[in-house]
């Protein structure tokens, strides 16, 4: 009998097929397809949806079928918004935002699950649902009262940076020049977000930032959605003594899909793969995971997405809060994974260069699942 190979298979094997031929293979290696129907795969920052104009329209059905085509079973999504703002603006637009996902939740039980806990992104995977674990990329929301943060934590909030890009009343960012580090609240509110079972996420913050939260930290810390410094110059990237400062704490420094990892070009899976390799050989096979900053559903380039990204792209600008090599046509995604399931492409290409399966399920979503249990104690 024949064997039909479905559009997204077929995009899945070409996808792997290109970039192998970019990369030369150490051994043969078996399939990913079985590794990946038996892994906990996370994507340590990402975001259901993306078929749409607006982040804030409610998931369609196509997008619901890319979710569960993903075989995610779970994903960081952040609630909120990040930049300067009074802080009650910051910390109301966070309430309404988990306010909007608890009801995409509710609306759509057979596909999304809440997770509150380790055990919660278990069962998501044992019953084909994908997990969203909600956290903040800024601290603004609580900068002025770090009491807010038990709240965040009651309704759910699991995973929070304490600073974005810029400087708030927590400590710098990666773009500010001073690169002063913690505040003293900002101290405060890292022991505070770890008393209430909080994984503090350092990736947007300034290098003496993220060593002060971590020379004070009693559990593991990461860089969710980062890259690696040493092959790419870039702010947002970290240098091989962060990445071991990091695993020191038992925590992840996760590589994103960005056009950071390319020097400002739309990135390709080979970036992706050397980028996670560098991280493996530096911080170890125990600490490196995946967070793409990215839309679960494919990204197509439609007149409309050009437009809203450029939109978004001056925004950013103007706010002060972009980074270098932010481009209108720099798009965060890398065309030979621009599929639903990006992460089994990834886990095939680390196949074929000689990665054995163990690590690669830690990479998939075992290192984060691990990390998640010791932080959210």
């Amino acid at each position: 009998m024949q064997k039909t190979v479905t559009r997204r298979r077929f995009l899945q094997l070409t996808a792997a097929s290109g970039a192998a031929l970019a990369t030369p293979t150490l051994f043969a290696a078996g399939s990913a397809e079985s590794l990946y129907a038996r892994s906990v795969v996370i994507d340590g920052l990402g975001f259901p949806g993306g078929l749409q104009p607006s982040e804030e329209a409610p998931l369609n059905a196509a997008e619901l079928d890319q979710v569960t085509e993903s075989g995610l079973s779970a994903v960081h999504l952040t609630v909120g918004a990040v930049g300067t703002m009074p802080p009650l603006t910051a910390f109301e637009k966070a309430v309404r935002s988990i306010e909007r996902w608890e009801a995409e939740i509710g609306r759509y039980p057979e596909v999304l699950a809440p997770v509150r806990s380790v055990k919660d992104i278990l069962a998501a995977k044992s019953t084909g649902r994908t997990g969203i674990c909600y956290g903040l990329q800024d601290g603004v929301a609580f900068e002025d009262d770090p009491e807010r943060l038990d709240t965040l934590a009651w309704l759910g909030v699991r995973v929070i940076q304490p600073t974005y890009n810029r400087r708030n009343l927590l400590g710098d960012g990666c773009m500010e020049p001073a690169d002063a580090g913690l505040s003293r609240t900002g101290l405060q509110a890292v022991e505070r977000m770890q008393s209430l079972g909080i994984l503090v996420d350092l990736s947007h913050c300034g290098r003496r930032t993220a060593a002060d939260a971590i020379a004070i930290t009693k559990r593991p810390v990461a860089f969710t959605h980062t890259g690696c410094y040493a092959l790419a110059e870039h702010p947002r990237h970290r240098t091989d003594a962060e990445l071991k400062a990091v695993a020191n704490t038992g925590g992840v420094s996760g590589i994103f899909i960005m056009p950071y990892l390319s020097k400002g070009e739309q990135p390709t899976a080979a970036d992706v793969i050397a980028h996670l390799e560098h991280a493996i050989d530096v911080a170890g096979e125990d600490h490196v995971s995946i967070g793409t900053d990215g839309t679960i559903s494919p990204t197509e380039l439609t007149q409309e997405f050009k437009a809203q990204f450029s939109k978004t792209t001056r925004e950013r600008k103007e706010l002060g809060i972009a980074a270098p090599f932010e481009t209108e046509e720099g798009y965060l995604f890398a065309n030979d994974l621009n599929t639903p399931r990006r992460f089994e492409t990834l886990a095939q290409l680390l196949l074929d260069r000689g990665h054995g399966e163990a690590r690669v399920e830690k990479v998939l979503g075992g290192n984060l699942l691990r990390v998640f249990g010791e932080a959210w104690t």
